[in-house]
């Protein structure tokens, strides 16, 4: 008993000591975009993205705090043993497989949140920042960042991994989504881009047009687009969603509720002015 209250232990310092890392990196890449921005934004835009994703973050993690979701992760390890990874010792080799399989998942999930509607009334909320720099990757609805939850718990069972890995794995991906959210011009990027997502790939995924922002799903490998051929390098006019916006997190909440069909129909019965 007391070695596995030792590993556990073991376990969520190194987590604490990961996060701590990633969000060093995510107040670097803030500074790095505010001083030399790749791409300009109005003031009132950036201002608003800032206040209303650093909302987001604190309201959606007080929320699953209370909820106490994170211990499903512990819920699943009780039935971690039987998975695919179950059987092969506990290391380097384990570790990277872990970490190939988990970064496949996501982006099978990404790729999900796009093409099912019900999944899309969620995920939208991320897409819908009219801006695009490094707070843009806390800008999720509790919803949505609960549905993940339960997939990531999913997958603990069906690869039979240790928890605690999976969330080591999961704040190193946090790392990633800070990087390729931040407004910043990236030395030799076309040439990273063969391997990881950067800045310039999530970038074409934000864009405004759905035919473009449909794309570029992963989260550190960009193998997977490659593979599915989802990959699209191009620069996109503009960032966010047409008729979706909001401007502090009461809205963006509620904008979960209400799809662009429903938007579209209530503006069709708006009276249009005659043409002169």
């Amino acid at each position: 008993m007391n070695a596995i209250d030792n590993t556990n232990n073991a376990g969520l310092l190194f987590n604490e000591v990961l996060f701590g890392l990633a969000m060093l990196a995510f107040i670097l890449l803030l500074v790095l975009e505010k001083s030399k921005p790749y791409r300009q934004f109005p003031n009132k835009i950036n201002k608003e993205s800032f206040v209303t994703n650093t909302e987001a973050f604190l309201v959606n993690n007080l929320i699953l705090t209370v909820l106490k979701a994170s211990s499903l992760f512990l819920v699943a390890q009780q039935f971690s043993s039987y998975g695919l990874l179950a059987g092969l010792e506990n290391g380097p080799i384990k570790w990277l497989l872990a970490f190939i399989f988990f970064d496949f998942a996501i982006y099978v999930w990404h790729f999900a949140s796009h093409k099912f509607e019900w999944l899309w009334r969620f995920h939208k909320i991320h897409h819908s920042d009219k801006s695009f720099n490094v707070s843009t990757g806390f800008r999720f609805h509790v919803f949505d960042l609960m549905l993940e939850i339960v997939y990531k718990c999913i997958f603990v069972i069906v690869i039979g991994v240790n928890a605690y890995l999976v969330l080591s794995i999961e704040i190193i991906e946090l790392f990633f989504i800070f990087f390729h959210h931040a407004n910043i011009r990236v030395p030799n990027e076309e040439k990273l881009s063969q391997f990881i997502i950067t800045p310039s790939l999530h970038r074409a995924h934000h864009s405004t047009l759905r035919s473009e922002h449909d794309s570029n799903y992963a989260i550190v490998l960009s193998i997977w687009d490659r593979l599915f051929g989802t990959k699209k390098e191009l620069i996109p006019e503009n960032i966010g969603l047409d008729l979706i916006e909001a401007e502090n997190f009461i809205q963006l909440f509620s904008l979960a509720f209400i799809t662009e069909r429903q938007l579209i129909k209530l503006l069709s019965w708006i009276p249009k002015g005659k043409k002169k």
